[in-house]
């Protein structure tokens, strides 16, 4: 049985790619369907994310490029781009991937929380489908497991790793709770729009959004309840913020040095927090010499996030022991699961061919043979059964001069004396 993990993702494919394997929820369940039916798969779960489509699977008869050449036919995509941009990992590897996705490490951003959310939903859909039994049942709660300890007991996802999550921690830090303070967004691009949902996050309760156009700054402002301006108004209401985010397209910068000093004495020199995440810069440099106004740019939040990612490395590596662990865990578990399938099968075998001789003797002794010779043969048969198996292992054995494994069978079947490879070739030659 193999445990296979086929996938693309940021690092191998082009975003053209992977935006044509990706899975909508209703072709999920088709695609797990398809797994099943068509490739003969006993489980499957198919994570698909903006930024990574993953197949995990187990079957007899499973590989890389049959999952590949599955996937292709199912999207309609060129096979050997798919090959071409591709990764495949089995078994033990299979399983170090997927606890390493889980946890974060494998993402865009390092240690990102979101993703273990979205392979739990994954899971679910898979187990709603029918298509999780037993082994991806403990292989995804172990999972689970240890994504949660990974963020409990490291620095994984503890500092910002993106400037608009470190202008928002560092506003944060400043005025220690956000939610009485009133904030400023300028632009509305992706950066601000991420500034926003990182704000709405730490209850930010009143913010305005300015911007060129208008239908683009209320589309960032209706989700969060906000007031929009045009750029044209914000030296009327600049004076109302306590932060100021910005992050626009502008060749000139929007906000002066004198805009501030007048929204400054408008505010009794109450203090206001600046960010400048443009580049060319939207805030002019001299704001930076006025007392109560607090300027970063883009350039000093960078210097933020690259100490934050590598602290998160550092945890990334304290993570990896963690993973490594709980691999090993699951890895031992399915090695005794199939231990106990061998055994299983071991003793279905000896109960059959015990009934089956058990059989013969009654039907034997029913027609008035001899009570003796009924005996004699039901114990000649029953023990040649028994040991036509291990007798076969110990000749190939002694034929193919592997002494380890004698030693093994010897062990295994309780020999006093332990054969050896000559002693049997002897034995033969004397018959």
């Amino acid at each position: 049985m193999t445990l296979l993990a086929f996938g693309i993702n940021h690092k191998t494919a082009p975003v053209a790619l992977r935006e044509r394997v990706a899975f909508s929820p209703d072709a999920l369940v088709q695609a797990l369907e398809s797994l099943k039916e068509e490739m003969s798969v006993e489980e499957s779960v198919v994570l698909s994310t903006c930024n990574r489509t993953e197949v995990y699977v187990q079957a007899e008869d499973i590989s890389g490029k049959r999952v590949a050449d599955w996937l292709a036919q199912f999207h309609g995509v060129n096979f050997g781009d798919l090959i071409e941009n591709s990764y495949a990992y089995e078994n033990e590897d299979a399983v170090h991937h997927v606890m390493r996705v889980a946890s974060g490490l494998d993402s865009l951003i390092l240690g990102e929380p979101q993703i273990l959310g979205q392979v739990k939903q994954a899971y679910t859909s898979a187990k709603n489908t029918g298509t999780v039994s037993s082994n991806f049942e403990r292989l995804f709660q172990q999972t689970f497991s240890v994504a949660k300890k990974v963020r409990s007991e490291t620095d994984i996802g503890a500092n910002a790793v993106s400037v608009a999550f470190a202008a928002v921690q560092l506003a944060r830090h400043i005025f220690s709770s956000l939610e009485k303070s009133k904030v400023l967004l300028i632009g509305a691009g992706e950066t601000i729009e991420l500034v926003a949902r990182h704000l709405k996050e730490q209850n930010v309760s009143s913010m305005m959004v300015a911007n060129r156009t208008l239908a683009r700054a209320q589309s960032v402002a209706a989700p969060l309840g906000a007031q929009v301006l045009t750029l044209a108004q914000i030296p009327q209401h600049l004076h109302e913020a306590d932060i100021v985010i910005s992050s626009t397209a502008s060749q000139l910068p929007i906000v002066g040095k004198g805009m501030v000093e007048r929204a400054l004495k408008a505010r009794r020199h109450k203090p206001i927090f600046m960010v400048d995440l443009a580049v060319p810069r939207d805030i002019e440099g001299e704001v930076s010499e006025l007392d109560d106004a607090y300027l970063y740019t883009v350039d000093d939040l960078q210097q933020i996030v690259q100490k934050n990612l590598d602290s998160r490395r550092h945890a990334a590596a304290e993570a990896e022991k963690i993973i490594s662990n709980y691999a090993q865990q699951y890895l031992a578990w399915t090695q005794e699961q199939a231990s106990i399938d061998v055994i299983k099968t071991f003793r279905q075998q000896s109960e059959a061919q015990k009934t089956k001789l058990q059989a013969r003797a009654l039907n034997q002794l029913a027609e008035g043979k001899a009570p003796e010779q009924v005996i004699i043969e039901l114990a000649n048969k029953l023990t040649n059964s028994l040991m036509h198996a291990p007798t076969k292992a110990l000749k190939n054995a002694a034929q193919a001069q592997d002494k380890r494994r004698l030693s093994v069978l010897a062990d295994t079947f309780g020999l006093e004396t332990k054969p050896t490879p000559d002693a049997y070739c002897e034995a033969k030659n004397e018959k």
